[in-house]
This record gives C-alpha cells, structure tokens and sequence, in this order.
C-alpha cells in the first residue's frame, strides 16, 4: 500500500471516530457528575460547562499516554504487516460498530463501559479477519467479564464504609453540624489527598522520571496546605453563612477573616442542599423580563436549540414507584448536607479531567492507527509513533459535544431514578468510586469506571438499611447492558466490516 492511499478510508475514520467519542460523553458524563446533579450541588448546565474544559484538558494534556493499549494490544497489528488496508478497514468498522452500539445504549439510559465497547468492536475484526485465535480470550474477554461482578462489588464496598462512617460519626447525631464543622478539613484533606495521587499516578503515564516518593510528597505537601486552608478559611464561612445565614459568595472564603458582618438571607433551604433560588431552579437558568418581543423569541428559540441537552428535568420523579423510593430514604440536617457540596464539586471535576485522559483512547486509538497507515502506507509495530495532537482534540471536542447535548440520559439512570441522591451520599459514590479504579488498576485488576459508579450508587441505596430504597429493576438492566456490550458492539462491527471486506477482495 502506498503512502495517502484509501483517502475515503480516512476520511470515513475520522467521522466514525468522532462519532464514538460523542457516545463515550454521552455515556460517561454522569460517571463524573451524576452525583453531583442529581444531589443539587450544581445544576445540568453547570456540570455540562465544568465537564467541558476538564474533559477536552483531559485528553489533551494526558490523553495520548492511554491510547497504545487501544490501538495494537488487542490483536497483533504484525498479522496485518502484508495487508495494511485491512488494518484500515478493521479500525474504520470497530469505530463504527462501538459508537453506533454506545449511543445506542445511551438511549436506552443504559449505562456501559465504552471501553469494553471498544474492545469488542476490536475482537470482530479480529475473528473475522483472522480467526478466534488471534484473541486473547483468557487475558482480555475473560478479565472484562470478571469486571462484570468485581468493579460493582468493590465499589461498592468501599463506597459503604466511607458513607457508613459519614452517616453515623456525622449525619445521624444531634450536634451533626459541629461534627460536620470539625470533619469537613480531614474530608477536604483526604480527597485532595486521593485525587493528586490519583492524577499523578495514574494519569501521568509518559512522566517515568517521576518516582513513587516524589509523587506522595507531592500529595502529602498538597493535602496538609489544603488541610489548613479548609481550617481557617472554609470553616469560618460555612460557620457563618450556615450558622448566621450571611449573604456571602464563594469568593468570599478567601477574605473571611477579614470580613465584616454582612445582613442575613432570607431563606437558606431547597430540600437537602442549601442554595440560593434565582429563576428556574431545575435547569439553574435566570429568568429574565422579555425587552423585545421579536428579538426574544428568536434568542428564545436559538437558545432552546443549543442548550436543549442541558436543560432536562433531573429528578424524573413522575413514577410512583420512584416516589416510594425516594421516601423511604433518610434524610439529614440541611446544613450538614450542605457542607459536602464543594467536596462534591472537586471530586467530580477531578473525575472527569482524568476520563478525558483516559477514556479519549477509546475513539483516538483506532483513529491514530488508520492515520498512520493512510500517512505511511505500513504499519505501526509496537505503537511507538506519538499520538497526533488533533487526534486528541478532536477526541476532546467529541466528547464535550456528547456530553453538552445527550449526557443528560445516563444522568438520569446513575442519579435520582436509581436511588436517592444527597450532597453526602454524592460526594461518597465519588470518592468511593475514584479510590476503587485507582487501587484496582494500579493492581491489575480488571475495572471499568460505569461500573464502579453503578456499584457505588446502588450500595449508597442499600446503606438506607431497607431493600425498598433502590431500584432493583434498572440495577438488572444496567447489569444486562453490561453483558450485552461486548458481544453487541462486535456483531455491529462484524455485520459491516464483512460485506466490505469481500467486496473489496472481489472487486
């Protein structure tokens, strides 16, 4: 094959590439901010604008260190050494075949690994190609099922104990807002802790000069400064905004020793999370007077367009079987509550800056493969040429499109239609959630992140002490989704890849 060859295979590439990183910001926003939504600590919108810097820096900064494992350990890329263009068509079908079957899922508010997607879109080209053997069925198939019933149990269990001891060292006693007051600077110092650990560690593949000391000492000297300022400056403005009720801002916790006395709210209590209410309070949009009637109409209508994905009723509570749910779930002091909304924040942008680095791989992977292969005419034996940086902006922008317009599906499924949500049991599933990929990667252990946070959710419902306050009926579908992921994403592949492949034998 001869250098810029198969244009059309390209360009194809390229659109189905994309195409798959707008379903993997469909699907797997609400691993990061699901939590965070559906608990009120920040509006769709909100999350929508945060998940759009931290995802595209995500995969720009760290995404390239992600995508070797993707783009040749699946199946041996030296069994296309004599036929690149298969190679090309091969990665051109799994795009196709793991993006049409995520956005179908995402749909369905069906909750699925998009790298598992990815994987098995790979394993049907694999088979066609070159038979069952060129897969790795007991190292890569057999791992991923295990992590059917590994990420959701481990997850879950360390999303209990953390929300346990929350619940009953916090939450559950009379003086709960002077507990919450002493605990909130060890939360902060722990999740700053977990998270530049997390970050350094894990998402700073290329960085080998870097030792495993220097990293804790970075994280150590990060948690005991973060650990100080929470002391002496979050801690007096919780005191008094909570307490007192000042108007104050968030901005102001930089200055409050400092700070006179400011008047008193008025009210200071939406349910479980404490916030000002201005406008529209399910989407977090101001209204505002209409000045021009003409001219707004055509703002209004242009406005509905671009922001319709982010503007959906969260709380979905129009069943009653939901309602039942949600009853039977203890609820907790306002004010407590309300001290875990910003370690709620934090967590979640920290989760998702690292899916943008790691999750990028799932479309940029087999994109870099057919660019490669299109610039060069062979191939890229050991995955040793950089990832190129448009690759993974156009990942990152993909992704921000998936989740700006669509995320708001699977939102729905890990939030409040799953169990009840509040700031302390939405910043538990995070943390839980972030702990147990960190550990179990770093081990070797099978782990998908969609199932982590499905277990961690479903353990916080359990953590209410009855069966009724979780939905076992989407738990079953979400688990069914997970089964039917590999195969599905790999019959989609096969179903187009096939009548191409001998078309273009048989010319």
């Amino acid at each position: 094959m001869e250098p810029y060859e198969n244009t059309w295979l390209f360009v194809l590439g390229i659109f189905f590439a994309f195409s798959m990183a707008y379903g993997i910001g469909a699907n797997d926003f609400a691993n990061s901010f699901s939590s965070s939504v559906s608990s009120q600590s920040i509006t769709l919108l909100h999350a929508a604008i945060i998940g759009l810097f931290t995802e595209f820096l995500g995969a720009i900064l760290l995404g390239s260190g992600t995508v070797s494992t993707i783009r040749g350990d699946i199946i041996d890329t030296r069994h296309f050494e004599g036929s690149p263009q298969l190679l090309m068509l091969g990665m051109v079908c799994a795009l196709f075949g793991a993006g049409a079957w995520v956005i179908f899922a995402t749909s369905r508010g069906w909750p699925v690994s998009t790298t598992h997607s990815i994987v098995g879109a790979i394993i049907g080209v694999g088979m066609v190609s070159f038979g069952p053997s060129s897969v790795q069925w007991k190292t890569g198939v057999g791992r991923m099922i295990l992590s059917w019933f590994l990420s959701p149990i481990a997850a879950g269990i360390v999303t209990a104990i953390i929300y346990s001891t929350t619940k009953y060292a916090i939450l559950s006693r009379a003086n709960s807002f002077e507990r919450g007051l002493m605990a909130i600077p060890v939360y902060f110092g722990i999740t700053a802790l977990i998270n530049t650990f997390y970050i350094l560690y894990n998402g700073f593949p290329d960085l080998n000069g870097i030792s495993l000391g220097a990293i804790w000492g970075i994280a150590i000297g990060i948690t005991v400064a973060v650990t100080i300022f929470c002391r002496f400056f979050v801690v007096p403005w919780m005191r008094r905004k909570l307490e007192y009720c000042e108007d104050l801002s968030w901005y102001h916790v930089f200055v409050i020793n400092c700070l006179p006395r400011k008047r008193r709210m008025e009210t200071l209590n939406l349910g479980v999370s404490p916030r000002e209410s201005c406008g529209n309070t399910d989407t977090g949009l101001v209204l505002l007077p209409e000045a021009n009637q003409e001219k707004g109409d055509v703002f209004e209508t242009f406005k509905g367009i671009v922001f319709n994905g982010v503007q959906k009723e969260m709380d979905y509570l129009t069943d009653e079987d939901l309602q039942k749910i949600h009853e039977l779930a203890t609820r907790y002091d306002n004010n407590t509550e309300y001290m875990y909304n910003l370690l709620q924040v934090v967590t979640a942008c920290m989760a998702s800056f690292a899916h943008g680095s790691n999750d990028v791989a799932n479309a940029a992977g087999p994109l870099s493969t057919i660019y490669y292969t299109w610039r060069t005419g062979g191939i890229d034996i050991g995955n040793v040429t950089p990832v190129p940086l448009w690759i993974l902006a156009l990942g990152g922008i993909a992704i921000d499109f998936g989740l700006f317009t669509y995320g708001y599906k699977i939102m729905r499924s890990l939030g409040n239609q799953l169990t009840f949500h509040s700031p302390s049991r939405g910043f538990s599933i995070e943390l839980g959630s972030c702990l147990t990929v960190l550990t179990c990667s770093k081990l070797g252990a099978p782990i998908s992140t969609t199932q982590c946070v499905t277990g961690a959710t479903a353990a916080v419902g359990l953590c209410n002490n009855t069966l009724g306050a979780l939905n076992w009926r989407l738990v079953s579908w979400c688990f069914f989704s997970w089964v039917l992921t590999i195969p599905c994403s790999a019959l989609m592949t096969i179903a187009i890849f096939v009548p191409i492949k001998t078309a273009l034998s048989n010319p």
